[in-house]
């Protein structure tokens, strides 16, 4: 595939039956969801507060699986600015529960390292890639001396690496799928099993969940919830992944296992990461852009996770984009 139809070729959305399949699937979830909600509030299953809890999910997943399948379905170059988007606003609103956005030097400089790893995204330029976490802690340390403030430069300093870590390279690497000619299947099938990770922890939590897992971080998990979605992810990754990745290494029950557990794990992780920031700052969710689920950081935490680990594991195997032009824009100006 040339990369002007990899970054750009809508046409090309649907080649994949995976694609199809999870789309339909994706669908199909939402409308059963809905019947089931309305079904249940007619007979009373659910008191009023669940009901009208689940009523509120439920409409916001209408409107936010098409604001994060289209990007996929639409091209890589979508996907990476897309992505870059969100890296932001979620940076935004880490900077204002924080307070970070204060600290104007560090910010802005938190702010142009994100803008710069999806630009080196975009130009499929992986040696840069690599270097930037290195680069941009290095950066924010000295742009933390800014002002001659010693007071506070920890703090400020560690907020601001912490923040272009987690939000640039782990959403970076989200982005950096989209070099590769098969970035469709693979995003949808990481955002799914994501998504329905911590749906399988509250459903086998509220089954058979009694020990809590966290409860100083996040009183509701249980040691069943965990460990029950474990098994379901994986057992999802590992199908949907038999069918990705047929005909390369990682088409191996050996290795796609792990993948599953990795994607399972660094999900659930994620999430506790952003629960314990928020238990930290006291705080019940991080922003109230999302009805129902809070903020963007609220909803994507565990992704910030899975990105980095799924990409640097299938990377190892097969690698990500290694087939692909490289360098797309910057050997142009012959840097």
């Amino acid at each position: 595939m040339a990369p002007v139809e990899r970054l750009f070729g809508w046409q090309h959305a649907f080649d994949s039956p995976v694609v199809v399949g999870l789309c339909a699937a994706i669908g199909g979830i939402l409308l059963l969801a809905s019947l089931i909600i309305f079904v249940g509030g007619k007979a009373k299953w659910f008191s009023e507060k669940l009901h009208a809890d689940l009523s509120t999910r439920t409409r916001s997943w209408w409107w936010l699986a098409p604001l994060m399948a289209a990007p996929v379905l639409a091209g890589g170059f979508w996907v990476i600015l897309g992505t870059g988007v969100l890296a932001l606003l979620c940076y935004r609103e880490f900077s204002r529960a924080t307070g970070l956005f204060r600290q104007r030097a560090i910010s802005i400089a938190v702010a142009a390292l994100i803008a710069l790893v999806f630009l080196t995204a975009g130009d499929h330029w992986y040696n840069f890639f690599l270097a930037l976490p290195a680069l941009g802690t290095i950066l924010l340390a000295a742009v933390g001396l800014w002002g001659d403030q010693p007071a506070g430069y920890i703090q400020r300093t560690a907020l601001g690496i912490f923040a272009f870590l987690l939000f640039g390279i782990g959403l970076g690497h989200l982005a950096w799928f989209a070099n590769d000619m098969n970035f469709r299947p693979i995003l949808l099938m990481l955002l799914v099993a994501v998504e329905l990770n911590d749906v399988f922890a509250y459903c086998c939590g509220k089954a058979f969940g009694k020990r809590k897992l966290c409860p100083g971080t996040s009183p509701n998990k249980t040691l069943g919830g965990a460990l029950g979605a474990l098994v379901l992810t994986t057992v999802l990754v590992t199908l949907l992944g038999r069918m990705i990745f047929a005909g390369t290494l990682m088409g191996d029950w050996v290795r796609l296992v792990p993948l599953g557990l990795l994607v399972a794990l660094a999900g659930q992780m994620g999430d506790l990461v952003l629960s314990s920031i928020k238990r930290d700052l006291g705080m019940k969710d991080i922003g109230a852009a999302i009805p129902g689920h809070g903020g963007l950081l609220d909803r994507f935490d565990s992704i910030l996770l899975v990105a980095p680990a799924a990409f640097h594991y299938i990377n190892f195997f097969i690698g990500v984009g290694k087939n692909e032009p490289a360098r797309l824009m910057s050997s142009a100006f012959g840097i």
